[in-house]
């Protein structure tokens, strides 16, 4: 799992190198903003972000339950430092696996060094999660013949 903008699901704000024509570090090439990626999956969080504008957090997360999965996530602990703690996090569910931060990870990394024991979320609806993915969750064709294979297909 990749967090990307100064980590807290965002990472490097910096042009991207003059020498690479890869786009900066939590940049996905098409506008300049923020964005999420897991594995093969990508989320546009500025997108997230504008979906959630004014809305009430609906949910609460306890940080330790979530702990485990920071080893996974870049983390930068001076901008953890800085971090806005009234802001919710963005979580969304992946199709057929579960519920996914995909803003907020150095809030999370603060409240567990600081001991704050929950922290507000704002869940985005299925249409909200779809609209914002970048890529994932494809089918592939090869997918598609080697399920094919398993059942006896043709």
């Amino acid at each position: 799992m990749t967090n990307h903008r100064t980590p807290d699901a965002h990472a490097l704000d910096g042009p991207s190198s003059a020498t690479s024509d890869k786009p900066a570090p939590g940049r996905d090439g098409r506008q300049r903003g923020e964005f999420f990626q897991m594995l093969s999956w990508r989320w546009d969080v500025t997108a997230a972000k504008k979906f959630i504008q004014g809305r009430e957090a609906e949910g609460r997360i306890d940080p330790r339950e979530w702990s485990g999965m920071l080893h996974l996530v870049a983390i930068d602990p001076e901008h953890a430092a800085r971090v806005d703690m009234s802001e919710p996090l963005i979580v969304i569910t992946v199709p057929d696996s579960g519920m996914l931060i995909i803003d907020g990870w150095h809030r999370l990394y603060k409240a567990l060094d600081t001991g704050v024991p929950e922290l507000a979320a704002v869940i985005l609806t299925t249409e909200e999660e779809l609209a914002c993915r970048i890529f994932g969750g494809e089918s592939s064709d090869e997918d598609d013949d080697y399920e094919e294979e398993e059942s006896g297909g043709s």
